[in-house]
């Protein structure tokens, strides 16, 4: 049975405290049911434009606790930390301390890691996918200890913890949100994760055409292969979550469309159904985005700031249903 729709945004940069909390509120008035940040520290230069990747002027955590408090109801996340750039302990303190202080409305979303030159930029080390997602693993078993009864006593590769409770205890359940586009990283988002968070394959470690194009509607097929793999039993109670970064809403998207076709060498029927773009009319895209769910199970879309208001009438529709 599929699962009801629900609709994010997600926002990298603000202007003032003002600017930020207009954009949480706003969200929240239109029914979007999460506003997310991502974990970025670039500033501008040399490192982010080989990046290609937006700058994000807000360190994550506080920005997440500003728009918990200036809001009511909508969920609050990151799509989705970096745990590199992060000691687990403090990290899941903080997570906790938001769901507590927003009354049980985090999204806790994690993940390995993948821009190259940000990681040699702030001389972290970038070790080979296989020991990243293991050490996601790793923290994710953290998170559980943390949250659970009693002592959050843990040792592994990434962590060793010892006579301690983890406090403060999240209110409820917060859902895990996992993110990525590789076979092991969605094996373990099966297995693992509450909401799994669909994206690029970004083995070139940097924003680009090869990610796109290992994420197109056949590519997708295959990611829900390996998130089947590694969920079994528990597939049904997962929820998908896809970015639709590339958003049009407008009634003929045909100069658009074929502009992102060339650019991404593909054609315009196969960047049309593209899972990370969205392009026509409102009742096009609801049309698209229910014939996706039914193929894919993804119920769970998240657009950028700037398409905010645009697709709110696609958020209206959908929400719920």
């Amino acid at each position: 049975m599929s699962k009801p729709f629900r609709f994010g945004v997600q926002s990298f940069n603000a202007d003032s405290a003002e600017d930020w909390a207009g954009q949480v509120q706003r969200a929240e008035e239109l029914g979007y049911s999460a506003f997310h940040l991502a974990d970025h520290i670039l500033g501008p230069g040399p490192a982010l434009e080989k990046a290609n990747h937006p700058e994000q002027n807000l360190a994550a955590i506080p920005a997440m606790a500003y728009a918990a408090a200036v809001t009511k109801s909508i969920n609050i996340g990151c799509r989705v930390f970096c745990i590199d750039y992060h000691l687990p302990v403090v990290l899941i303190k903080s997570a906790m301390t938001i769901d507590k202080l927003s009354g049980g409305r985090l999204e806790f979303g994690l993940g390995a890691g993948w821009i190259t030159e940000e990681y040699q930029a702030l001389g972290i080390t970038k070790d080979e996918p296989r020991i990243r997602i293991d050490r996601l693993g790793d923290v994710i078993e953290g998170v559980k200890a943390f949250c659970g009864d009693g002592m959050a006593d843990l040792s592994n590769d990434t962590i060793n913890w010892t006579d301690f409770s983890g406090v403060p205890k999240p209110v409820s359940k917060p859902p895990i949100m996992i993110g990525g586009g590789s076979p092991r990283i969605l094996r373990l988002a099966g297995r693992e994760a509450d909401i799994v968070s669909l994206n690029f394959n970004n083995r070139s470690g940097m924003i680009g055409p090869d990610g796109v194009g290992m994420s197109t509607e056949e590519e997708t097929k295959k990611k829900m292969r390996w998130v089947r793999e590694g969920a079994g039993d528990r597939f049904d109670d997962l929820e998908i979550e896809i970015g639709a970064y590339f958003t049009f809403v407008m009634d003929d998207p045909s100069p658009v469309l074929g502009q992102f076709a060339q650019m991404f060498g593909m054609s315009e029927d196969d960047m049309s159904k593209h899972p990370h773009a969205l392009f026509g009319s409102v009742e096009a895209i609801c049309e698209e985005l229910e014939r996706r769910r039914a193929l894919f199970g993804i119920s769970y879309i998240t657009v950028g700031k700037d398409n905010m208001e645009a697709f709110a009438p696609v958020v209206e529709r959908l929400n719920g249903t």
